[in-house]
């Protein structure tokens, strides 16, 4: 019969010298480490995680989603192993605190990151208001609409709910700051629709020594002061007045830089008609601009069509691009204080866990554990 009553010495490998052998390859947890783990007990308000370290390392409600949680169960699901970021170093228990927020939060930068990147448009509702402007929610961040930029009539308060079209004005990950635009997804909309070339009536909202700002639609031209007349002109204040209706043409659509030029000086059956006969210059601005458009045709496509006697063989050169204003503002104005704008992230992440949050720890004791499952040597 065998013997089954060894000794430490006769087996050669002891608890202890397991438990040492497996220290020797433990892994290391760092703070901001990712880690896949399993969960394998859901507390009222957290999880109890198995992610390789002796103690099982805890992520508390509040953490584990960008978005709000009532109970546990509502993302984590027994025995089920996904992706977890390490936030706090061991705690004197040797337990390491968890969440899986931070990895939606890292994801959500990316993604909008690469949003305003394509320069695309995307929409999201409002779902509160402060004194500077109006808050969305774009992938989980929360993102701020300057009042500026809000391009509506109604008071913001009654924007509660709305779906608006966006783009997006600063994503800043460093700053945690998101801002959007509703007024510059409207004026790229409605500059798609526009064509150089085209004849269009706006209302003249502000003049410059260098030229006049005129409305169209809701989006602003510059009529630069030598696109007015052929003929020299000391200021645009002697040709127009602020509100005065004007009959242009859109010599030119940047819809990158969000800049429309405009011009009369192309529009004049005569040079200098916008200075002596301004009306017979809009009477007859749709044949002038028929003309202009197939100069310009032809132009592209090399053929040397003869000018037309009051169209300058040129079409004329770009004005500076500092004197062009955007069709819009891109800058988030100065009267937005930097208060009123909101953390993208909503709430900072406690440095560490409440203690009342934190389930008693469950000691994954390596000698407890591999107690009953190292058999015992035996000896033929």
């Amino acid at each position: 019969m065998v013997n089954q009553k060894l000794t430490a010495t006769e087996i050669g490998f002891t608890h202890d010298d397991f438990a040492a052998l497996l220290d020797k390859y433990d892994y290391h947890f760092s703070p901001g480490d990712v880690v896949p783990g399993t969960v394998f007990s859901i507390e009222p308000r957290g999880a109890l995680i198995d992610i390789g370290a002796k103690t099982a390392a805890y992520i508390p409600i509040q953490e584990m989603s960008i978005n709000r949680v009532d109970t546990p169960e509502e993302v984590l699901q027994s025995n089920e192993t996904r992706e977890f970021f390490i936030l706090t170093d061991e705690n004197e228990d040797g337990q390491l605190t968890l969440s899986i927020r931070r990895i939606e939060y890292m994801r959500a930068w990316e993604r909008v990151r690469q949003l305003q990147a394509e320069d695309a448009t995307v929409r999201s509702g409002v779902f509160a208001t402060n004194r500077g402007g109006a808050l969305v929610r774009i992938e989980g961040l929360r993102g701020f609409i300057p009042g500026s930029h809000i391009s509506t009539r109604k008071p913001k308060e009654e924007l509660v709910g709305e779906d608006l079209p966006l783009k997006f004005l600063e994503v800043d990950e460093e700053r945690n700051r998101l801002v959007l635009s509703h007024r510059r997804a409207l004026v790229e909309r409605k500059m798609n629709r526009l064509e150089v070339g085209e004849v269009v009536i706006g209302t003249v909202r502000g003049i410059k020594p260098y030229g006049a700002f005129i409305d169209i639609g809701g989006v602003s031209g510059l009529l630069h002061i030598s696109e007015i007349s052929h003929e020299h002109i000391d200021t645009p204040h002697s040709v127009f007045n602020v509100n005065d209706e004007v009959k242009v043409m859109i010599i030119d659509l940047d819809a990158e830089r969000g800049r429309i030029s405009l011009s009369t000086k192309q529009l004049e059956p005569e040079p200098g008609d916008m200075i002596k006969n301004r009306q017979l210059v809009y009477d007859q601005a749709e044949e002038m601009a028929v003309k202009y458009r197939e100069q310009l045709l032809a132009k592209q496509q090399g053929i040397a069509a003869a000018p037309a006697e009051v169209i300058d063989e040129e079409i004329p050169a770009a004005v500076e691009d500092d004197e062009i204003p955007a069709a819009m503002e891109e800058e988030i104005p100065a009267a937005v204080e930097d208060d009123d704008i909101p953390a993208a992230m909503e709430e900072e992440t406690p440095e560490v866990v409440e203690d009342d949050e934190l389930p008693e720890v469950v000691e994954q004791d390596v000698r407890a554990a591999v107690e009953e499952e190292i058999p015992v040597a035996v000896k033929e």
